[in-house]
């Protein structure tokens, strides 16, 4: 019998488990599928999208404020307010997309002289500040997205423009100057212009100019004293003008903007020499001569639908009724200034040519001079004169930007704000096509109508 007694003896339940250990069962094991086990199938997350929370914009023509190339089917791409990218169609998969397929894209239009005082808000809006949004609002639907008001702000503008640098604005981006210089006493204007420079103004602004004889011009002590103080506190000046002779002595003191045409004599080659030599950018203003005639009648452009859409109703009859228009249409100064409009004209083609910079600009914003739509009447002005589509749109972009000395604005460009007007027609065939606007964003937000 051998040992065959101890094997019985061993229970079966141990007996089973020892031939289990053995492994020689034909039976095979389960796999394990818990999470824990080396076996388990990872799922692998999706990719993030990089365009999650940019708003991208695609289809139209783009004309970036440079150069005349225009990019068909763009895709451009804000993120934070800025433009992030500026691509070739189609536009990118799982981008939260707005089709401008058709339309053109351009950037917001700079007015480097305008003026911003609430005067054009709403006759039942009774805070300042708001009054100074709703103009700036007002300026940005015509896609005017960029205000330099040389003058005449209140103190809440400063405000305004202290707190523009965010991706939420939705009106137009200000810059300021305070209380224009004029003072006659040499220590009087030195003190205006030094108060306005310690408020912390982008332009110390003086005003040399006699209203066509009516008024005294600011003495030249005077205005040296407003130089001395602005040079002494690395400050910019811009002055008003009207004379040859004294744009030119302005040029020698070391202005750094020309704000008006030149109205009363041709530009002579010494003086646009000097001009070109000193890098000095001239702005043109030429609707600011209109606004000192048209009212003598009632002017054709009150039944534009353009100029209708957002004109203030209380201004339009103000300078409709009988005895403003018999006011404007007997004043001696009419004549004077339709005249100096002509001159004007003549001397922006001159200038344009000798390749001057041009920075567009209005003086729009004192009563009877419309925001918004004076712009558009200035760019017609301007093709009167003889400037190209291409040339009256740089000026009122990157060149404007760079002649203010803005360097986040002016084109479209990555970077820089999103701030960009797009329009039915193309601009650059036809200059009155920048009344055939869709819609104006700023910072990529899209300014209410």
């Amino acid at each position: 019998m051998g040992n065959s007694h101890k094997l019985n003896a061993i229970p079966a339940a141990v007996l089973l488990l020892l031939l289990s250990a053995c492994g020689d069962s034909d039976t095979p094991e389960p796999e394990s599928t818990t999470e824990d086990s080396p076996e388990a199938v990872a799922v692998e997350a999706p990719p993030p999208n990089p365009y999650e929370g940019a708003a991208v914009f695609s289809g139209a023509n783009l004309w970036d404020g440079t150069a005349a190339a225009i990019q068909q089917d763009a895709v451009l791409v804000v993120r934070d307010g800025r433009i992030a990218e500026v691509l070739p169609g189609p536009a990118p998969e799982g981008a939260s997309v707005t089709d401008l397929s058709g339309l053109w894209i351009v950037p917001g239009f700079i007015d480097a002289h305008a003026h911003v005082s609430g005067y054009w808000a709403a006759d039942g809006v009774q805070d300042i500040e708001q009054r100074l949004r709703d103009e700036l609002s007002l300026y940005a639907r015509y896609g005017v997205t960029t205000v330099n008001s040389l003058g005449g702000e209140p103190a809440e503008a400063f405000k305004i423009r202290d707190a523009q640098n965010d991706s939420s604005l939705a009106h137009a981006r200000l810059y300021v100057a305070g209380d224009v210089v004029a003072d006659t006493d040499p220590l009087a204007a030195a003190k205006t212009a030094t108060t306005n420079i310690m408020s912390g103004v982008d332009w110390v602004k003086i005003r040399v100019d006699d209203n066509l004889g009516t008024a005294q011009k600011m003495p030249w002590p005077a205005v040296e004293a407003v130089f001395d103080a602005a040079n002494a506190r690395g400050a910019r000046v811009a002055t008003h003008v009207f004379y040859r002779e004294d744009a030119f002595r302005l040029l020698e003191l070391g202005t750094d903007l020309i704000a008006h045409s030149i109205r009363d004599k041709p530009l002579d080659d010494p003086f646009v020499a000097r001009l070109l030599s000193s890098g000095v950018c001239y702005v043109p203003t030429l609707t600011r001569e209109v606004s000192t005639f048209v009212y003598a009648t009632r002017p054709d452009f009150f039944d534009d639908p353009f100029f209708q859409k957002a004109a203030k109703q209380s201004e339009v009859e103000r300078v409709s009724s009988p005895q403003f228009m018999a006011q404007v249409a007997r004043s001696p100064l009419a004549a004077g200034y339709r005249k100096a409009l002509t001159q004007a004209q003549d001397n922006l083609r001159i200038v344009i040519g000798s390749g001057v910079p041009v920075a567009f600009g209005t003086d729009a914003g004192p009563p009877g001079r419309f925001p918004g739509y004076f712009e558009h009447l200035e760019f017609q002005l301007m093709r009167d004169a003889g400037l190209t589509p291409l040339e009256i749109l740089q000026s009122a972009t990157s060149v404007a930007a760079g002649c203010l000395g803005l360097s986040d604005v002016g084109s479209l460009t990555v970077g820089k704000w999103a701030d960009f007007v797009v329009l039915g027609k193309n601009p650059l065939e036809d200059i009155l096509a920048t009344r055939s606007i869709q819609s104006v964003y700023v910072a990529g937000n899209r300014v209410a109508e």
